[in-house]
């Protein structure tokens, strides 16, 4: 739990522990805590639940702390039933001993009660989206007519404990502006930034560019997946999808014969796919975004919705196009200027240098550094 760092004169010498929500899914913010493991390795994670067989096997071999909530009945299935629970299982941890806690947290994680004397920073994807954007979070899922009369009640609940849990935090980072605006907004805190970790050496440019445009996603309702269906629908132009979700036989049912569904594929064809692909489609509005990021470390420009993280990561007319409005006929309109202009593979992908894991890992030991001293 001690962790070194030669800082050119002498060392930095903390004991370190991480807080996650939930290990339980394979997304951005785990790729976030595997990096976090790279930097401190000896650092404990402390999380509601840990559900192994969904995570890369790696995860096996960190000190992964669950709390109580490990022994409930049904997490994989029912994991979002038990909401109530996540604060407590989040304040049961003792976390006395250590000198920095990092709360790496969309949710409940920043509530982690530390000793007077401990700095507690929190790495922040989002201030708890389904208690300060309610309506649209509801829109998003999908939720029996017993859940949504229940709902509202539980989510007051935990809106009042995310307001009291605010100032636990005594430093918190964004993962960009646009939650840097939101963390300002919801929260009243400042907020410095530093960009999420993509691995860019995954990623090469291709001398072989294929028809097909890209997308990669998980197929839930809110990626607005089925906007690009409806697009590609019209100009008949061909479309691959990669990813899973529970969306998917709905969108495959909706897709015309020019759209193919590839679901999960392994990270070796999933560069080659983003490297030949024409160009890559991101319609959602999104906290940051990694999968644009890795498209254009592919050197293929993005299309994307004129919202959210993307705003911070592509280049217009140089890594990729905006379309306005999250609409099919603003997506062709897009996807027409696209075919007018030339992009160049190599100034796209250098354009990401500043995304790359190794950029992260500096950024994270030297905040750290600073505000513990």
């Amino acid at each position: 739990m001690i962790q070194e760092r030669d800082d050119g004169k002498g060392h930095f010498k903390v004991k370190i522990a991480i807080v996650h929500d939930y290990l339980n899914q394979y997304g951005g913010a785990e790729r976030v805590i595997e990096t976090l493991h790279e930097v401190y390795p000896d650092a404990p994670i402390f999380t509601s639940i840990f559900l192994p067989k969904n995570l890369p096997s790696v995860f096996s071999t960190f000190d992964i702390r669950p709390s109580f909530m490990q022994k409930f009945p049904f997490l994989d299935r029912h994991f979002k039933k038990y909401l109530l629970f996540y604060p407590y299982a989040i304040e049961s941890f003792d976390l006395r001993g250590f000198d920095l806690v990092l709360s790496s947290s969309s949710a409940f994680a920043k509530g982690a009660q530390v000793q007077k004397g401990t700095c507690h920073i929190c790495y922040c994807y989002s201030p708890m989206r389904f208690t300060w954007e309610t309506n649209s979070y509801l829109a998003k899922e999908e939720f029996g007519r017993i859940n949504r009369i229940i709902l509202p009640w539980a989510l007051d609940r935990l809106k009042k404990w995310d307001i009291k849990t605010i100032n636990r935090v005594d430093h918190y980072v964004a993962i960009s502006q646009h939650i840097r605006q939101k963390i300002k907004k919801f929260y009243q805190r400042d907020a410095d930034v530093i960009y999420p970790p993509v691995d860019i050496s995954r990623f090469n440019l291709s001398e072989t560019v294929d028809d097909y445009f890209l997308v990669v996603s998980r197929l839930n309702a809110y990626k607005r997946i089925d906007l690009v269906i409806d697009a590609f629908n019209q100009i008949r132009l061909p479309l691959t999808i990669i990813g899973t979700g529970p969306f998917r036989e709905r969108l495959e049912q909706k897709a015309g014969k020019n759209i193919s569904f590839l679901g999960k594929v392994s990270q070796t064809e999933l560069s080659r796919y983003l490297s030949r692909s024409r160009a890559f489609i991101f319609p959602g509005e999104e906290d940051f975004g990694i999968a644009p990021v890795e498209a254009m470390a592919s050197g293929r420009p993005v299309i994307a919705y004129a919202k959210g993280g993307a705003l911070e990561t592509v280049l217009d007319g140089v890594t990729g196009l905006f379309f306005k409005d999250p609409t099919a006929s603003s997506l062709i309109e897009a996807i027409d200027r696209f075919t007018n202009i030339e992009f160049d593979p190599v100034k796209i992908r250098e354009h990401t240098l500043q995304f790359d894991k190794e950029i992260f890992k500096q950024k994270i030991r030297d905040y750290l550094k600073k505000r513990y001293e």
